[in-house]
């Protein structure tokens, strides 16, 4: 495992996209926690559904189909890509392999290493450049302790609970 990567030293073309994917994932992140509280909101996945639900303290419930981009340790901080874990189910890959298919192509060493040492921080940047690449609608780091499981949402669709 090793150093950390850094996103710039790899290539500072993704470099200036994980730029953009963090600013575009927090404008995304702000509209749906303004709409229905994402931040506050209770969370669960269903692997087979390939679906994330979330349930605001209003009542408010927000559906979206999910894929995991990774998981990250806090006990060892390390993060595993979703596109090698086997607790991830396969159809729930696809944004991760994206992430790894864009590193093979452009040799960037951090996006093809199934596990390597990182701070939250990293983890984060590699889950906006997947919701970048993958058109998602928004993301999200659920807590399963001691693990953060960082995922990336479609399209939502709002009901009252």
């Amino acid at each position: 495992m090793g150093k950390e990567f850094r996103t710039n030293d790899d290539n500072p073309d993704y470099g200036l996209l994980v730029e953009q994917s963090i600013e575009e994932l927090r404008i995304k992140t702000d509209a749906h926690d303004s709409m229905w509280q994402l931040g506050e909101a209770d969370w669960s996945v269903d692997q087979d559904a390939g679906e994330i639900v979330f349930t605001a303290h209003d009542g408010m419930v927000a559906i979206a189909p999910v894929q995991i981009v990774g998981t990250y340790d806090t006990n060892t901080g390390t993060w595993l890509w979703g596109w090698d874990n086997p607790s991830v189910d396969p159809a729930l890959q696809k944004a991760a392999r994206r992430v790894r298919g864009y590193g093979e192509k452009h040799v960037i060493k951090n996006l093809t290493t199934r596990k390597l040492r990182c701070s939250e921080d990293l983890a984060w940047e590699f889950t906006a450049f997947a919701c970048k690449l993958y058109l998602g609608q928004g993301a999200y780091r659920g807590p399963a302790d001691p693990t953060l499981i960082f995922m990336v949402f479609g399209e939502v669709s709002l009901s009252q609970g």
